[in-house]
């Protein structure tokens, strides 16, 4: 049984945070930034690049397990819980390109002013799609350092340091993780009696 990701889905997993991170410093601040021709075609390029990447990384990743390298049995509210944060982040990952690439196609056709509907409409997508992009990928990390203290084993199968040898033997740690098994039970029983 595989225990942690290949080489290959390491690499791209965290190559991609340095391409986000490289798109984030370089956004453009206003539209009017768009009348220079060689900054628009390589904000198509790049938003091109991103897309492929995403839509790559998602075609490989998704053969892999959500919880990769877990010790325990993993509850399936959490499993789908997990796995629905990562959707949602592709998601959001294909929407910020394509809204660019919308924004692009609409300012070469002559929507240059942030008021008229179809640009706001774009800009709006554009904004919505990166605002919950940093929001989940905030909520990622922040499961990833919980999985990490509760020490279940998945921080280590993608992360390639503070790795884990065994589920944690703090008491303060075990509280918490059987709270969280408990709410994951109830969360269960209601869908069951929901489909009875």
């Amino acid at each position: 049984m595989q225990t942690s990701h290949t080489l290959l889905a390491r690499l791209i997993h965290w190559s991609f945070i340095v391409l986000y991170l490289y798109g984030l410093s370089k956004q453009i601040g206003e539209l009017d930034e768009l009348e220079d021709n060689g900054l628009l075609l390589f904000e198509i390029f790049f938003a091109t690049v991103f897309l492929v990447v995403v839509i790559v990384r998602y075609s490989y990743m998704r053969r892999f397990k959500t919880f990769l390298g877990a010790r325990e049995p993993v509850h399936i509210v959490h499993y789908y819980f997990a796995r629905s944060l990562h959707n949602a982040m592709y998601v959001v990952f294909i929407l910020l390109p394509l809204s660019g690439l919308l924004i692009a196609a609409l300012y070469t056709k002559g929507y240059q002013s942030e008021d008229e509907l179809l640009m706001e409409a774009a800009l709006g997508l554009h904004s919505l799609a990166a605002q919950a992009s940093a929001f989940l990928i905030l909520a990622h990390i922040a499961a990833a350092i919980y999985s990490r203290i509760k020490g279940e084993g998945v921080w280590s199968s993608m992360v390639p340091i503070l790795k884990e040898d065994k589920p944690s033997d703090n008491e303060t740690v075990k509280k918490i993780a059987a709270a969280e098994e408990q709410f994951y039970n109830k969360v269960e029983s209601l869908f069951t009696r929901a489909n009875k």
